[in-house]
């Protein structure tokens, strides 16, 4: 069990620093948009992983009453005018984030974008752009880094592909979400009460 228990500290520890990390100034700004959007449609879009997240996320929201949507499923609506969509993916390049967010851009919705590339195709076409730290796919080294690293007697981060961006950001909307209770007065058993029942 030494591998999963190094895998788990280095989860746990790069949760920790990215929580760390936030530019609060980015996490408000996205609060006021939610808050502002709440007469309005939410949309939430993320491809693999990210989308578990996204759906995740859009769970949360439905139970503290917003008007919310994952993205792609049969029963969501258009979006129009002054509706919110909040991208995420970890390295800004998702080619379905994107053709989602342009989309979104072109019928004046606001784009939130949660990534680890501010500067990523899709950090540049967001309204705003809160940066979750963690290793993606991108961040993958390429063959001839990993021999330099080995040579130098660096080691490998443990976790393969974008967990980490994945998991930092996983608890981030879930923190937010405890953040949007307090603001709006709401408790765990307001929540519960439009939480699924048919299940």
């Amino acid at each position: 069990m030494k591998w999963l228990k190094a895998a788990a500290d280095e989860i746990v520890e790069s949760i920790k620093l990215s929580i760390e990390e936030l530019n609060m100034s980015e996490v408000e700004k996205l609060i006021e948009l939610l808050l502002k959007a709440r007469d309005e449609k939410i949309f939430t879009v993320g491809m693999g992983r990210s989308g578990f997240v996204a759906r995740s996320f859009a769970l949360r929201l439905m139970n503290l009453g917003f008007n919310v949507y994952f993205l792609g499923e049969t029963i969501t609506p258009a979006a129009e005018k002054g509706d919110l969509l909040i991208a995420i993916s970890g390295t800004g390049t998702t080619k379905m984030v994107l053709t989602a967010s342009s989309a979104a851009k072109e019928i004046r919705a606001k784009v939130i974008a949660i990534t680890s590339f501010p500067e990523s195709p899709l950090g540049h076409l967001a309204d705003l752009v809160v940066t979750v730290k963690g290793r993606t796919k991108a961040g993958l080294p390429r063959e001839e880094d990993y021999l330099a690293r080995q040579i130098i007697g660096e080691r490998e981060p443990l976790t393969p592909l974008g967990s980490i961006f994945e998991n930092n950001c996983m608890v981030f909307l879930d923190s937010l979400i405890v953040e949007l209770m307090h603001r709006l007065g709401r408790t765990e058993v307001d929540l519960k009460r439009r939480h699924a029942t048919l299940e």
